[in-house]
């Protein structure tokens, strides 16, 4: 049997339904070869009750903070983020409640879905019952996975619409059905939404169909129609970025500067860290599966040419993580066969354990910060005491005299620490809050006449520049992430007009 009809099952050539041949004469139509088990829904839906139990440990995410103080102002686009994520953020606070738990709703039916879509993948490669049930465990006990269930961060829906489009790129890879370029282009055009990474799985995916075939799928007028559909769909989105300056690139190089050389070298073991080490092997037997099958051969292409993009432009190692994913749902239709199953059982069962620990809150809050979880998983860290840093500078803010308390504007360094105080300014009495990172420095500075400043977050040096005078204020504690340490300080007069001073407060990261 040669490796194209083991995969496809040897079915004889067909029809697509669209009035003529379909693009290969070896794809299978029709029914996958079997019905998915009741087990794959069981784990997804366990992946979500266990999310759901565990979202209130620890507490907001920083970023979650932010994208909650985005979605109050709906627009089709932010100069750092598209608007996807912060609008699932506007939607389940005002469905759910302004909780964390509300929050946190959608990563958890998301992580369910991405469970779900991982075993249809291997299905779609001929994968039977315990291959799917394999890639199901397997996905569900990964630490990317489990990190995107627990907190809405964009990676949320970015690897449930990846792993969704790379389920239809297989069915047109395989089975030959052209409609399934539409669903891709519907999909890739509500992608563009969260994140323009799509147009690398496009990209990656569209150079290894040219480079190793089959091409004639690129013959089928409903990839263009697809296409089509996607821009008409992400129109919008685009335009916003025209009509900004593509605010996106820029956003891009900032964080090449600011991260680059860090991402390059904690690329490789991240690879082999998010998902786990067992599933790491197993993607490399489903790469090796994908590499021997013509039809799919384009795919295992992909996985290289993407890395080296990530790297030479500086990028995270979890952008390669809709790749990862197709690459282990593959290699379970392998590793279902091998013989030493138990002890691959097993090993998925420590690695469960160790990802469960790493990527899940269930180290006590307090302890966390004398752990090696707090290095490994920033999201773990960075959602710590997040309600702390308006509390301690709630008290700096009612330490001050009360006519000075009555026109004061807090100032933040960052996203992250604007979205505290926002959160949380009804609770302690806080002012208005600005600051000059990311999209929050184009919603503009305080209100011309302010004289009173609590900057959290800047270097005093940096404020004895701008202002005439500042007094130390404190600093925060008792948080394992970037925020401890930080300085809070008390600043008087700007010596500009804040028009003036605005531009200097502007920085990207």
């Amino acid at each position: 049997m040669t490796a194209d009809n083991e995969v496809t099952g040897g079915a004889p050539a067909a029809h697509d339904g669209a009035g003529g041949a379909s693009p290969g004469g070896d794809v299978r139509t029709g029914a996958p070869l079997t019905r998915q088990p009741r087990a794959v829904v069981a784990i997804a839906a366990a992946t979500v009750v266990v999310l759901l139990a565990v979202s209130p440990w620890y507490g907001y995410h920083r970023d979650e903070l932010y994208f909650r103080m985005l979605g109050e102002r709906p627009r089709l686009g932010y100069f750092d983020t598209p608007p996807l994520t912060p609008m699932i953020a506007r939607v389940s606070t005002a469905i759910f409640g302004d909780t964390v738990v509300a929050l946190r709703i959608v990563p958890a039916l998301c992580a369910g879905a991405l469970v779900v879509l991982v075993a249809l993948a291997a299905r779609e490669l001929s994968g039977g019952r315990a291959a799917q049930i394999l890639a199901a465990a397997g996905t569900a006990t990964s630490v990317l996975p489990l990190l995107a269930g627990h907190s809405l961060l964009t990676l949320t829906p970015d690897l449930v619409l990846w792993s969704a489009i790379t389920l239809c790129l297989l069915r047109v890879l395989l089975r030959g059905d052209g409609r399934y370029w539409l669903w891709t282009g519907a999909l890739c055009g509500i992608a563009a939404y969260n994140r323009d990474l799509i147009v690398v799985l496009l990209g990656c995916v569209g150079l290894g169909v040219l480079v190793a075939g089959p091409r004639e799928v690129l013959r089928d007028r409903r990839l263009w129609a697809g296409a089509l559909l996607a821009l008409v769909i992400a129109s919008p989105n685009l335009l916003y970025q025209v009509t900004h300056d593509w605010p996106q690139f820029q956003m891009a190089d900032a964080l090449r500067i600011d991260e680059g050389a860090d991402n390059r070298v904690s690329f490789l073991p991240l690879q082999i860290v998010l998902l786990g080490p067992v599933q790491a092997v197993i993607c490399v037997a489903g790469w090796l599966r994908l590499w021997r099958n013509r039809r799919v051969r384009s795919l295992a292409i992909a996985y290289p040419v993407a890395c080296a993009l990530i790297l030479y432009t500086g990028g995270r190692p979890d952008y390669a993580g809709g790749f990862l994913l197709y690459l282990f749902a593959a290699g379970c239709v392998s590793a279902a066969g091998w013989r030493w199953r138990r002890a691959l059982i097993a090993a998925l069962a420590v690695n469960a354990v160790v990802a469960v620990v790493v990527a899940l809150p269930v180290i006590p809050a307090a302890s966390l910060g004398g752990t090696p979880v707090a290095a490994m998983n920033e999201v773990a860290s960075e959602s710590v005491g997040m309600r702390d840093v308006a509390a301690q500078t709630a008290r700096v803010v009612n330490g001050l005299p009360a006519a000075e308390r009555a026109g004061a504007v807090l100032l933040a360094a960052n996203y992250g620490e604007a979205g505290a105080l926002h959160r949380w300014a009804g609770e302690f009495g806080l002012p208005a809050v600005y600051s000059g990172h990311n999209e929050l420095w184009w919603w503009g500075p305080p209100p011309e006449g302010t004289r009173v400043v609590v900057s959290v977050g800047y270097p005093p040096a940096g404020l004895a520049t701008v202002f005439a005078r500042c007094v130390p204020g404190g600093t925060l504690s008792g948080m394992p992430g970037e925020e401890q340490g930080v300085p809070i300080t008390v600043c008087h007069d700007p010596v500009q007009p804040w028009r003036e001073l605005w531009p200097r407060m502007r920085h990207y990261s």
